[in-house]
């Protein structure tokens, strides 16, 4: 069933700050014609993982610009998010398949939000990743966009079968990047916008250092040592695994080195985080230089501070993925002005120009390699976080996100 989130109230004039008075105004401009129409955006969860980051803020903007945006989340039971868990794995190119058991299961769910969802009498709807896509073929009131986050370069291609009847019904298809665009799709339908962050909340703002001395304190840090930090759900794809592989080779050369692996195990849409938390573990056998985060609730503090603490500290930031449709940690971390350390793929590699604004790696000895040569020159270090900084402001902030969207809007709701 869907459940409303509630919309944290935020405003797009208050974006004149960091872009300039002239974006603030097209953006209102695109917003005219849109005025009291009923937008509604449905995803999987309203808690972890970078949509619903994306979904604080773009519902949000959307009703400060006067459309009556709205945001939805699926609350089901576990067998469902295990379903969509494999969906979501196959699309990245996991070989992987489903029974016709939890098929049926899956698209009797998406049929009984439809129905839910007619009630609501929408003027559009945007449907957020693999999770509630099949609703599409149960629902015949307002047009429907996809939102597709995900790494759709080398889909496995049986998952791919399984939803393609679902995905032909949208009006438009919205992929991270060119390269994610499904083979066949028709390119009327295809849009490309890039996700973003939004560099007004609590998590992207500088921390007062009193304050993140504190924090740290809590989390058993010490401060005066070098600290790296890999900021991702406990996942398959995020390679926690390989981020602790990388920290004990470049320890062998900076012995201080202390690795923070934060993954906040509150997405209900992951139901294998447990697992890898538990692998990862092992892996460290209880080194005090290795501190794992995964619970909210024995730390006492929200996730935006946890994070926003550690973008703060961590130099270089690893996010060493196997695959990331976009990958916003590292847009978080260039935003602070931190060398990002990234698996080569995906939207990483789209992110980070290699030795410029960042560094790219194929596997753990290459990123050891470059935590060792940041940590030893402060120099190179403070360089390419400027010109990271500079990268996302100019390419991947929020504003940048609602003016693709209105543009979308416009063109499906005339």
């Amino acid at each position: 069933m869907l459940k409303k989130r509630k919309i944290i109230k935020r405003n797009i004039n208050n974006y004149k700050k960091i872009v300039s008075a002239e974006e603030i105004k097209r953006i209102k401009k695109l917003a005219k014609l849109l005025k009291g129409k009923k937008i509604i955006h449905i995803n999987a969860t309203p808690d972890g993982g970078g949509v619903a980051e994306i979904l604080e803020s773009q519902p949000s903007l959307e009703r400060s610009l006067g459309i009556d945006s709205n945001w939805y989340f699926i609350k089901e039971d576990r067998f469902f998010f295990s379903i969509t868990k494999k969906i979501h794995n196959g699309l990245q190119g996991l070989k992987i398949s489903l029974t016709e058991k939890e098929k049926k299961y899956y698209l009797n769910v998406n049929k009984k939000i439809a129905e839910q969802l007619n009630r609501l009498k929408p003027d559009l709807v945007i449907i957020h990743d693999p999770q509630p896509l099949a609703i599409s073929a149960f629902y015949d009131g307002a047009p429907m966009i996809l939102r597709i986050h995900l790494d759709l370069s080398t889909p496995n291609q049986q998952i791919l079968k399984f939803l393609n009847p679902y995905i032909k019904f949208y009006q438009k298809v919205i992929f991270s990047l060119p390269e994610y665009v499904i083979k066949n799709f028709d390119a009327s339908k295809a849009v490309i916008s890039y996700p973003t962050i939004d560099p007004l909340t609590k998590k992207n703002k500088i921390i007062k250092p009193k304050k993140l001395k504190n924090i740290l304190k809590r989390l058993n840090i010490n401060p005066s040592k070098p600290i790296i930090a890999q900021v991702s759900r406990f996942g398959i794809w995020k390679n926690p695994v390989g981020a602790a592989k990388a920290f004990y080779i470049a320890k062998k050369e900076i012995p201080d080195l202390q690795l923070v692996l934060l993954g906040v195990m509150e997405a209900q849409d992951d139901p294998s985080a447990p697992k890898i938390y538990q692998k990862v573990k092992k892996y460290a056998k209880g080194d005090t230089d290795v501190i794992l985060i995964s619970d909210l609730k024995k730390i006492g503090l929200k996730n935006e501070v946890l994070v926003n603490a550690l973008q703060n500290c961590a130099n270089p930031i690893l996010q060493l993925s196997l695959r990331e449709g976009f990958g916003l940690t590292v847009t978080e971390g260039m935003w602070h002005s931190k060398v990002v350390i990234g698996g080569n793929v995906g939207g990483i590699k789209f992110q980070i120009k290699d030795e410029k604004n960042g560094f790219l790696v194929d596997n753990t000895d290459e990123a050891a390699k470059r935590i060792v040569e940041i940590l030893k020159n402060p120099k190179l270090a403070k360089k390419i976080g400027e010109k990271a900084h500079l990268s996302v402001k100019k390419n991947f902030l929020i504003t940048k996100l609602i003016k693709d969207h209105l543009k979308i809007y416009n063109q499906i709701i005339k």
